[in-house]
């Protein structure tokens, strides 16, 4: 009789390839989707940002000119009422 196992073990085949692509999926695959959802959040983290920071500058420059409104409307006010004391 010859004996159906070989002599050297067996070739890996359905069940030691599945549990090699579970450590591959573990080792590789999970960081890589880890890193890719971190990337993906903080590049729409970054993109509120921009536009917040354009709308700061906005409300800025809208300050910066009611301010300059304000100081020429005194200065105005404080022209006129020194020609009534005259």
């Amino acid at each position: 009789m010859v004996p159906t196992v070989p002599a050297f073990g067996g070739v890996p085949a359905g069940p030691e390839l599945v549990i090699i692509l579970m450590i591959l999926v573990l080792l590789f695959g999970v960081p890589t989707v880890v890193i890719a959802g971190v990337v993906l959040f903080l590049k729409l983290r970054s993109d509120g940002e921009e536009a917040d920071t354009d709308r700061i500058a906005e409300l800025e420059a809208e300050v910066e000119r009611l301010r300059e409104k304000v100081d020429d409307e005194r200065y105005e006010k404080d022209e006129s009422d020194g020609d009534d004391h005259l």
